[in-house]
This record gives C-alpha cells, sequence and structure tokens, in this order.
C-alpha cells in the first residue's frame, strides 16, 4: 500500500507522535549534514566495489560495561568486518540494526499494537479519531476498530494514523549497537573500521582526436558512486586502482583487448602493494545515491595515428565485403605519450567537424595500462574501407599436411590512401608460410599480420599460401 502526505488513504507522517510539551522544542538545522553523528572519516575505495571505512568518534564515555550506538554507518555494513580499536576499550557484543524508519516498517511493526486512527471529513474539515488495533500490514492495512474488521484502502479520503512511539528496533538511520567494557570514564577516541559495499568509482576517459595533426587530447574522469544508504561527510577519499581478491567468486578480471604491448616504465603515483592509489586532492563528501566526477588526468598534444584492422578468423572463405575496424593507437609513456599508468574504465572518443564543434565517433574499454604501454582502442566500423578473404586453392599434401592459398582482397572508397592491419587468425601448430606477396610478421602462437597499402579511391590485395600439419 502507498502512504502519502496530503488525501491519499494514509496521509502518514508517520512518525511516532511525540508529547505536547516536545512539540514546543527548536526546531532542527535545516543542514541536513549537520545531524550526521560521523567523526573523522576516511573512505578507500577499490574499483570492485568494495570500500573501506575508517572513522574516528570522539565518545563521552562511562567506566564499565555501556552500550554506545554508531549511527550513520553504511546500511550495507559488512558487520563481521567491524572493529573499534581506542585507549582502553574491548568490544563485548555488537548488533547492527539495518531497520530503517519507514511508513511501511512502521505500520509492520505495529501489528498487535493499538494506533489512532484520524479522519478529516473533506467537506467540513471537522476530524474523528478512533482508536484501532493492527491486525496485518501485509499488502495492505487491516484494522480491528471496536467489533468490526476494516481495510484501509486508497480511496482519496484524508487518513492519518498516529503512533504512540517509535519501535526500539527501528531506526532512523542505519545503526550499529555495541557494548563495550571501559576501563576509565571519560572523553576517548575510539575508530571505527569497516569493509561495505555500495561505494565504487570508475575510471572515464574523454578524448579529442585531432586527425590532421595525428594527435589526442585526453582526460581522465573519476566517477564515485555512492549506494551504501549513507552519506559520508567530508571525507578524505583514497581510490585504488585494482580488484583485490574477495574469496570465493569475488574476484573480477577485466579484459585487455586494448592493451596491445603491456609497458615496462614505472609510474610516478604512489603504490600500495601491486595497486596504484588515486588520493583526491581535497576533502569532499559523498551523498547517497549520488554520482561525483573529479579530474584526475589531463594531457593535450599527445601523438596519436589512426589505421585499419580487418581480421580473418580462420583459413576459410569470407566473400562478403566486410568492414575494416577503425583503430586509434597511441601511448602511455612519459616520453611522447600519455605520461601516466591508466585504471581500467572507458575512453570515448570525440573529433571535430568542419564547424569546429566536437562529435562522437566511438568508445572502447581500456584495461588498466602500465606506463609505457602501446594501447590500441577500435571506435567502430570504416565505412568506406572493406576487405573479404577466399580460399583460392585448398591441395591436400598427405594425410596430415595441407596448402592452402588464400586472397584478401581491400577496397577504399576515400581520396587518400590507408594501411590495413591484415591479421589471419587460427595459425595453430606447425604452420608454415610457403609464400607471400607483402612480407608479414608472426605476432602470436596463432597469429600474423601483414600492413597492407591501399590507394585512395582504389583497390589492392594479398596473396599468402600456407602449409599446415592437419
Amino acid at each position: 500500500m502507498r502512504y502519502w502526505i496530503g488525501t491519499a488513504a494514509l496521509a502518514l507522517p508517520l512518525i511516532a507522535q511525540a508529547p505536547a510539551q516536545a512539540q514546543t522544542a527548536a526546531p532542527q538545522t535545516a543542514n541536513p549534514l549537520a545531524a550526521n553523528a560521523q567523526g573523522d572519516v576516511a573512505v578507500t575505495i577499490y574499483q570492485n566495489g568494495q570500500s573501506l571505512v575508517q572513522d574516528v568518534r570522539q565518545l563521552d564515555l562511562d567506566a564499565g560495561r555501556t552500550r554506545q550506538d554508531f549511527p550513520d554507518v553504511s546500511a550495507q555494513i559488512r558487520s563481521e568486518t567491524v572493529t573499534l580499536g581506542g585507549p582502553g576499550i574491548g568490544i563485548v557484543e555488537q548488533n547492527f540494526d539495518y531497520d530503517l524508519l519507514s511508513p511501511d516498517k512502521l505500520m509492520e511493526k505495529a501489528v498487535g499494537s493499538v494506533v489512532t486512527i484520524v479522519r478529516t471529513n473533506p467537506a467540513t474539515g471537522a476530524e474523528t479519531r478512533e482508536q484501532a488495533r493492527v491486525l496485518a500490514a501485509n499488502g495492505g492495512i487491516v484494522l480491528q476498530i471496536g467489533s468490526r474488521i476494516e481495510v484501509l484502502r486508497d480511496d482519496g479520503l484524508p487518513v492519518r494514523v498516529i503512533f504512540d512511539k517509535v519501535p526500539e528496533n527501528l531506526r532512523a538511520r542505519p545503526t550499529l549497537s555495541v557494548t563495550l567494557q571501559v576501563a576509565k570514564a571519560g572523553r576517548v577516541p575510539a575508530t571505527l573500521t569497516y569493509l561495505t559495499p555500495g561505494l565504487g568509482w570508475t575510471s572515464d576517459y574523454v578524448m579529442l582526436f585531432d586527425e590532421a595533426k595525428g594527435a589526442i587530447d585526453v582526460q581522465g574522469w573519476v566517477t564515485l558512486t555512492n549506494s551504501t544508504g549513507t552519506t559520508y561527510r567530508n571525507a578524505d577519499v583514497l581510490l585504488v586502482a585494482g580488484n583485490p581478491n574477495r574469496g570465493a567468486g569475488g574476484f573480477s578480471q577485466l579484459g585487455d583487448a586494448t592493451l596491445e604491448v603491456a609497458g615496462t616504465e614505472t609510474g610516478p603515483r604512489e603504490k600500495l602493494g601491486d595497486y596504484y592509489l588515486y588520493p583526491l586532492g581535497e576533502r569532499t563528501t559523498i551523498a547517497n545515491a549520488q554520482q561525483k566526477q573529479v579530474s584526475f588526468l589531463d594531457v593535450k598534444g599527445v601523438a596519436a595515428r589512426k589505421t585499419y584492422e580487418w581480421t580473418n578468423g580462420w583459413l576459410e572463405t569470407q566473400a562478403e565485403p566486410r568492414s575494416a575496424a577503425t583503430v586509434l593507437k597511441f601511448s602511455t609513456s612519459r616520453t611522447g605519450g600519455l605520461g601516466d599508468q591508466l585504471p581500467a574504465g572507458t575512453i570515448r572518443v570525440y573529433m571535430r567537424d568542419k564547424r569546429g564543434d566536437p562529435q562522437f565517433i566511438g568508445e572502447s574499454r581500456v584495461a588498466a595500462a602500465p606506463m609505457g604501454s602501446q594501447m590500441s582502442i577500435r571506435t567502430g566500423e570504416a565505412f568506406d574501407v572493406k576487405g573479404a578473404a577466399v580460399v583460392v586453392e585448398r591441395k591436400r599434401l598427405s594425410s596430415s599436411r595441407w596448402r592452402t592459398s588464400m586472397r584478401y582482397d581491400f577496397s577504399n572508397a576515400r581520396p587518400d590512401a590507408v594501411t590495413i592491419d591484415l591479421a589471419q587468425n587460427g595459425l595453430w601448430g606447425d604452420v608454415r608460410v610457403i609464400d607471400q606477396s607483402i612480407t608479414g610478421e608472426r605476432v602470436s602462437a596463432d597469429r600474423m599480420e601483414w600492413k597492407v597499402p591501399v590507394p585512395g579511391n582504389g583497390k589492392a590485395s594479398v596473396t599468402v599460401v600456407f602449409d599446415t600439419r592437419y
């Protein structure tokens, strides 16, 4: 059942009716963060959605065994990871109250209790009040009023429900309750530490490609997300590039299709073990249900070149012309490149049109790339550059030996000449090249590549003869 403020069937503020004298109390501050109970907060956020929260709070404690509430923790807190450290205190027991105050929860907790139903006559504005026992709140509200049973419906009549109190185990904010053994009374700095999902960050890159100059401008953005149910106020934020293992089912690995050659240069950023650290330049508030973007990379005029790739999966005919992939190649090297390592993320590529306006031309995932890497970003399919593969002859030489003659045909409808990186995959085992019209290079155990020049508004072909042992 939906609850509405105003004229719906349950027009509920749905908070407990306070005693008359409390209604004249001073109003709360308009700033919602002022009521935040967190202390000095530091948040370490990993790229796999796991985060470490360290919250230093000043506690006024009595000596002996005492219960201390910690509101404003993550609603997704992994309670088994909680530690609390401070001079002269020890944890006896801890409970996490995750039932948060809401109209539905308040009605659920009121089952079996007596509430006050206030109805307003829409014609006269007169109010009538009745005592009612809540019998059920499962898909609708069932009440016993005197000797009758009544179901509250969304019939448009103004109705309010007044509660005597908020149930003890229903919290307005996510709250961790800890029973402590305190050696000495007084103010104690206590550090609350826990792991939580719900905080995450991704890398997004905006690349502007100038084909005439053979250069790119790149801006890197960190996008922070918070779905923990809690706002982290004025937090010291540290981002970790990498995916720590979380045990069975918790390890993830991104593909590295855009990483052509892994770099060997040491990056300038701080490291933690095998992870790179990206601290934000200043403290920031990460509000719940919010995305926040922070720049971490801004370089201009980096050398880049456009090329075309066409791949044949096996020694087979692909007679129907197929578009080549448009590819941008650049380096992350200190000299002549971006001069930084790249956290895994998405690169979106733009080019300026004749009017000088940047237009989107494609995007690609980028794997975590060390500094000095050679990158290959596929932005889409080339409209004017196409290729086909033809098996000219396949001859059996023996029971386990074949000779296959391949021809690769390319066309270019652009006015300028292009070079196509032709790749032939599937060359496993003892495969030899007997003859080739252009000299190629074996780049891996099952792949050879050729650079094929194709004139503007023209065609070109490559022939290769393979000797296979299967």
